[in-house]
């Protein structure tokens, strides 16, 4: 997607949202596990950039709300990152390393330091989630793509389609996500906190793009190069 569609896409998806909330009031159901397997790994790209200003208050206030609920999840400081692009379900041990590594390396070859920049970042809502998203640089635009067609043609083909099943690939968000609920809906406290701050924008951030293996929410990652 360009920058407007994006931008647009980003709108729709809070009034959406905010048109559910306003017809669910509460949390609803409460899951009982989680998002995803907290020990597991997975092989993906992305960025992890240093918050700093405006984005590292957003992180203390998103943290400081989630502290001392078992339902939230939040996103730490040292957590940070936007995913570029997840290529399989997380499946690993630790230090495992994935079983046609060499194919990934090859491909990734022509992508080492690379790096990503988003800016425009704003607060996103999904029912039970809050995201952090914003606009990419046209040249990672250009390399998603590219990195995306290329593993759709090698062996890792069944990995993506497993891990993207039913779902665009690539992804059309870029984000990195601050809050999992673990419910159906996000609390009238969580809702506030996004009225609050819809609005505002939270700067820009730019890092070198790695391959990894990481947790579901980065705060475990081991290179893959």
């Amino acid at each position: 997607m360009m920058p407007d569609e994006l931008a647009s896409l980003y709108q729709r998806t809070n009034n959406n949202t905010q048109a559910l909330w306003r017809d669910a009031p509460g949390c609803g159901e409460r899951m009982e596990g989680d998002y995803y397997q907290k020990a597991t790994f997975s092989p993906v790209v992305g960025i992890r950039p240093s918050p700093s200003g405006a984005l590292h208050d957003l992180l203390l206030a998103v943290n400081a709300l989630a502290a001392g609920d078992p339902l939230a999840d939040a996103m730490p400081l040292h957590g940070l990152h936007f995913t570029f692009l997840a290529i399989a379900l997380p499946h690993y041990q630790r230090h495992q390393q994935p079983e046609k590594l060499a194919s990934l390396q090859r491909i990734w070859q022509a992508y080492p330091a690379r790096n990503t920049t988003i800016s425009a970042l704003q607060l996103v809502a999904l029912p039970g989630q809050l995201l952090l998203a914003g606009i990419p640089d046209p040249a990672s635009l250009t390399d998603r793509t590219t990195l995306a067609q290329k593993l759709l043609e090698s062996p890792w083909r069944e990995d993506i389609q497993a891990r993207y099943a039913g779902t665009p690939f690539p992804p059309p968000f870029w984000h990195s996500t601050l809050l999992r609920y673990r419910a159906q809906r996000l609390p009238d406290q969580w809702r506030d906190f996004f009225q609050a701050h819809q609005q505002q924008r939270f700067g820009v951030v730019c890092a070198r793009r790695e391959l990894v293996m990481a947790n579901y929410n980065w705060t475990t990652v081991d290179p893959l190069t």
